[in-house]
């Protein structure tokens, strides 16, 4: 949001004295003067109130402002600057609405003019001057200079008289010394102000990462006759990949392991609304085609239309060992068959989104003793080493297999180190999520 600081008067500290020439001991002075004014504050706003006091003290003015934009506008760019300003002081002007200013709703006027082209302007009578803008009805000269930050524009100081050509060409080299003081000043004001909103930003994300992992299962369910394990690391403080146990009125458990289009903040939202869309549909008893066209129809609503869900949604009926699936778009899962070729569970519908199609097909497989489901996303397969191999899912086959007399849990941990050491990272590129279902006699 737009800071802005109206101020009508600004007493002087110090006596007036308008240098002529801007000798290397006035330079010297006005360094230490900006110093000290902006001394004890790193508040974007106030730095620029006492700066511009200070200036009162080295060119008269009756009516002056200083604009600062904001970091990701510089340089500027076209549109509303009161979109793009992040602190102003103003001095002499009557206030008034940015939505009806025109210099800031619209970037016209001699500020807007400076700001966007680095230029120094110096209007000896404003009326002349065809980028003039009425500001104040008594102005008859002005004079604007860009404050620079290693050669970008990051705004202007800007001064009107109410006499003719009241600014010389002295007036103007003290300004733009003044304006290279003056970026110093507040860039150490804007780094505190980011520096400030990253702490907000991340405890906003700590608060985040502990309610998407209140969401995830914290502990895997105790079902007679099989070992349920899963695991989830997002590759930031939260991400949009997401695996769920959903205890089904009947005794069956609803398996799910989706990963949302995306990364962060946005996919971690739209993975909470999916959960709850999942869990209620699973819930309701429809069959899983059903399920499925319904979270398709339902998706776009929940995620405004611009993102997309792989899912692999199962039904486990612990007596029989029957597994109903359909696999949206998804990774196929590895049904690993104790001395047997492993099946990829690939039959389905498209992924879940803003598609027309919903067209889903159920599928059947079976769990007999020594069987194990691994479903999982596309982070680990897609976990590349530093030549640039991907993991790949037939290596995590072998793995599966491989790894079949170890414990469920102690089997998904052990994939996890592999992939992460064959990537040669502590942290994935993407989402991971790896769950696995094994029937144990």
């Amino acid at each position: 949001m737009t800071k802005m600081a109206h101020r009508l008067t600004a007493a002087p500290i110090l006596p007036r004295v308008r240098p002529r020439m801007l000798t290397t001991e006035a330079r010297g002075r006005l360094l230490l003067d900006i110093f000290r004014r902006t001394r004890g504050t790193l508040n974007l706003r106030e730095t620029l109130d006492r700066l511009l006091d200070g200036l009162r003290l080295l060119v008269p003015f009756d009516a002056g402002g200083i604009f600062i934009l904001r970091e990701e506008m510089s340089p500027p760019r076209a549109g509303p600057l009161t979109q793009q300003i992040a602190g102003v002081s103003w001095s002499g002007f009557t206030p008034r609405s940015p939505l009806t200013d025109p210099m800031l709703r619209e970037g016209r006027g001699i500020v807007g003019h400076v700001i966007r082209s680095g230029e120094t302007v110096r209007a000896r009578d404003v009326r002349e001057d065809p980028r003039y803008i009425m500001g104040r009805e008594a102005t008859l000269s002005e004079v604007a200079v860009p404050i620079l930050l290693d050669g970008r524009t990051i705004g202007a100081l800007n001064l009107e008289s109410d006499q003719l050509d009241a600014f010389s060409r002295s007036d103007v080299e003290v300004l733009r010394f003044f304006a290279d003081a003056t970026a110093i000043a507040v860039e150490k004001a804007t780094l505190h102000e980011r520096l400030l909103e990253a702490e907000r930003v991340d405890r906003q994300l700590l608060h985040a990462q502990q309610v998407q992992s209140w969401l995830l299962p914290s502990t895997s369910p105790e079902v007679h006759g099989y070992e349920l394990a899963g695991l989830c690391l997002p590759s930031a403080r939260v991400g949009g990949d997401y695996f769920d146990y959903v205890p089904l009125p009947d005794g069956k458990l609803g398996l799910v392991v989706a990963d949302v289009s995306g990364h962060g903040l946005s996919a971690a939202l739209i993975m909470s609304a999916f959960r709850v869309l999942v869990r209620t549909c699973l819930r309701s008893g429809h069959a899983l085609d059903e399920v499925a066209r319904t979270l398709h129809r339902e998706l776009p609503d929940t995620t405004a239309g611009n993102a997309f869900v792989t899912a692999f949604l199962a039904v486990l009926d612990p007596v029989s060992g029957r597994i109903d699936y359909v696999n949206c778009g998804h990774h196929p899962a590895i049904l690993d068959r104790a001395g047997a070729t492993a099946m990829r569970l690939d039959r389905g519908g498209p992924l879940l989104g803003p598609w027309i199609e919903e067209r889903f097909e159920v599928a059947e497989a079976s769990l007999s003793a020594g069987d194990q489901l691994v479903i999982f996303t596309d982070g680990l397969v897609e976990a590349r080493n530093p030549e640039g191999d991907w993991f790949e899912s037939d290596r995590l086959v072998e793995l599966v297999a491989g790894h079949r007399k170890l414990p469920a849990r102690d089997m998904v941990e052990s994939i996890i180190l592999e992939a992460r050491a064959f990537a040669g990272v502590a942290d994935f590129e993407d989402d991971v999520t790896l769950l696995a279902v094994r029937r144990v006699g």
